[in-house]
């Protein structure tokens, strides 16, 4: 395996799925980067792809369900040790599917509150904090 270059970006889109007050968190496998932390899901935008068409593809991939687009978040970066990332979060809701873990290991429906005690990735969690801060500023 190749050595992950110092100063490589990746730029990911990631979803805010809510249902009934809950909102959707899942948890890394134990054979992925960032084993067993807790994110949002999604993935890494393809060359040429937008970050809405990469979260609508993430979760049918990931999850097997078809998603609508709420609206997009403010895209965050965050500077891991080798390498930093960009996120572009949305808040989404679910249209069609049933929920299928297809790479991560567990999942978990919660309200806003019980969001933040889970030991999130250090990438995902300035985005749940702008997202409650959001959420606390429109109560």
């Amino acid at each position: 395996m190749e050595p992950m270059k110092l100063g490589k970006h990746i730029h990911v889109s990631c979803a805010i799925i809510e249902r009934k007050e809950c909102f959707l968190a899942v948890q890394r496998s134990a054979r992925m980067c960032h084993p067993l932390k807790w994110e949002f899901p999604g993935g890494k935008i393809e060359p040429g792809e937008s970050p809405e068409t990469c979260i609508k593809r993430e979760i049918q991939e990931e999850l097997g369900m078809n998603v609508k687009i709420e609206k997009p978040l403010r895209p965050l970066t965050h500077a891991y040790e080798t390498f930093s990332i960009t996120l572009y979060p949305f808040l989404c809701r679910i249209q069609s599917g049933m929920l299928i873990l297809r790479e991560h290991r567990a999942f978990k429906w919660l309200t806003p509150t019980r969001l933040q005690p889970l030991e999130w990735a250090d990438a995902d969690r300035p985005v749940l904090e702008a997202y409650l801060e959001g959420v606390s500023n429109n109560g």
